[in-house]
């Protein structure tokens, strides 16, 4: 019960630098990226494991779909990292006048495991033995994505070769090189790397989207102090500030660990810098609110916003009900009803959830009851968690005859029972002599995989315990 509902955590962080950028023509300064809609784009690379399990992936969606899904799976020419075995095998396909792509055959070579020296040889040898091919861009992308896969940590030697590489070729890096580069070294875990690589490549130009996609990696793997140096220090080498993007992941990561007085210090950096904060930034402050169990500070909150002029949107009511509903300020939770429905947001699971755990644990559970009919009447169908809130309340008040009505509807519905829920069910069942079925309730959570074994047998244990 002391958890946020799934709806109120469902809603994903708008890092759509994750996704494939939109033209630059749609997008806008300091404005959220537009829904993606393009198809995303195809790896230049993939280890051989990763091609393996892609493969399996593809065959598995051919078998769901009784074959009708037809996705070639690339040729892999090479099975020996080996330069001379590779380039034996070019040759044979040269002199056979066969129609093999000089990038496939590229491509094949990496993923053998060849080295990013190997490879470049190999390049070279492609060159000679096809006179017709041209290397372009994304020739240089298939070596430059490799040598960023390397295990090597530390040392970005060889991208730095590659990169002026491209350069003497004719094709300077762009921002689809620098992105490439980034993803392929945070793919390896490779965050510091990549961090000096846009610090020490002064011809790499990363645009917002892998700006702010390599600082969420280094918010989630590295020292807060660390990623604030990185940003200052990318700021004064190649003079690109964070926008409001990059203050939205600062946040969010702080709020997960619950530093809100640097989550507030970084809200009030934001507006100092001209960027409105949005309605984003300030759900996770409340939920963070939430999760310290300061619950009365989420109305703070929500004022603010207001003030500010920023619109509440469906999650920062829901976690505004759940806030004030965990606080005991039933009364007030449920006025937001009416304002949810007059901003045009109608309940859902996660605002009756919340009210009905409130009310469940301030002693009200005819009350609940209620609302879980009003729910069902409005068309807004109960979960498994709403029916683990309302059974824990009705044992904790001593209405067991409304809990077995209830656990059976759970039990009909295969629903699971929560850990909390399950121990105060057994515990009252036992405290009333109903031995025989809490052996039942002790079945049904093996069976429905609800916990584990070891966590049902010691619940069950030291209820019965508790009768003598």
């Amino acid at each position: 019960m002391g958890k946020l509902p799934p709806s109120m955590r469902s809603a994903p962080l708008p890092l759509s630098f994750f996704k494939p950028r939109p033209s630059p023509s749609t997008q806008t300064p300091n404005s959220s990226p537009a829904p993606e809609t393009r198809k995303p784009r195809t790896p230049l690379y993939k280890s051989p494991a990763k091609q393996k399990k892609a493969t399996k992936k593809i065959e598995s969606g051919k078998a769901a779909a009784g074959g009708a899904i037809s996705v070639p799976s690339p040729p892999q020419f090479f099975h020996s990292p080996a330069l001379s075995e590779a380039t034996a095998i070019v040759d044979s396909i040269a002199d056979s006048s066969s129609s093999a792509d000089p990038h496939s055959l590229l491509h094949s070579f990496c993923n053998a495991g060849a080295s990013p020296t190997d490879s470049l040889a190999l390049l070279r040898h492609l060159s000679l033995r096809f006179p017709s091919f041209s290397p372009t861009r994304s020739t240089y992308h298939i070596l430059l994505v490799h040598s960023c896969l390397q295990p090597t940590i530390g040392d970005i030697s060889p991208i730095l070769t590659f990169l002026d590489l491209m350069s003497s070729s004719g094709f300077p890096p762009d921002s689809s090189s620098t992105d490439l580069a980034i993803r392929a070294l945070c793919s390896a875990s490779r965050e510091d790397d990549a961090a000096e690589l846009l610090l020490r490549g002064l011809s790499l130009h990363p645009d917002p989207f892998t700006y702010n996609f390599l600082v969420g990696r280094l918010a989630k793997t590295r020292s807060l102090s660390a990623v604030y140096s990185f940003i200052d220090e990318l700021r004064n080498v190649a003079g690109i500030h964070p926008d409001r993007i990059t203050y939205t992941i600062l946040i969010d990561s702080v709020c997960r660990c619950r530093n809100l007085r640097e989550a507030t210090r970084l809200l009030g950096v934001l507006k100092h810098s001209g960027i409105k904060p949005d309605c984003y930034l300030y759900n996770n402050i409340m939920k963070a609110y939430c999760m310290l169990d300061q619950c009365g500070e989420v109305m703070e909150v929500y004022n603010k916003m207001r003030d500010e002029g920023i619109e509440p949107d469906l999650v920062t009511y829901n976690t505004l009900i759940y806030g004030l509903s965990k606080a005991g300020m039933i009364d007030q939770a449920k006025k937001f009803l009416n304002v949810m429905a007059n901003s045009g947001y109608f309940p859902d699971i996660a605002t009756y959830t919340s009210l009905i755990s409130g009310m469940c644990r301030k002693g009200d559970t005819l009350g609940a009851l209620r609302l879980l009919g009003e729910m069902e009447e409005r068309g807004c169908s109960p979960n498994e968690f709403t029916y683990n809130a309302l059974l824990m309340g009705l044992c904790k008040a001593g209405r067991l005859d409304k809990g077995m009505e209830l656990y059976k509807v759970m039990t009909n519905g295969g629903m699971k029972l929560e850990s909390p829920t399950y121990a105060t069910f057994l515990r009252t069942l036992c405290r009333t002599n109903k031995i025989a079925e809490a052996y039942e309730v002790f079945d049904y959570a093996r069976e429905s995989k609800s916990l584990t074994d070891e966590v049902a047998y010691s619940t069950l244990e030291s209820s019965l315990k508790r009768i003598k």
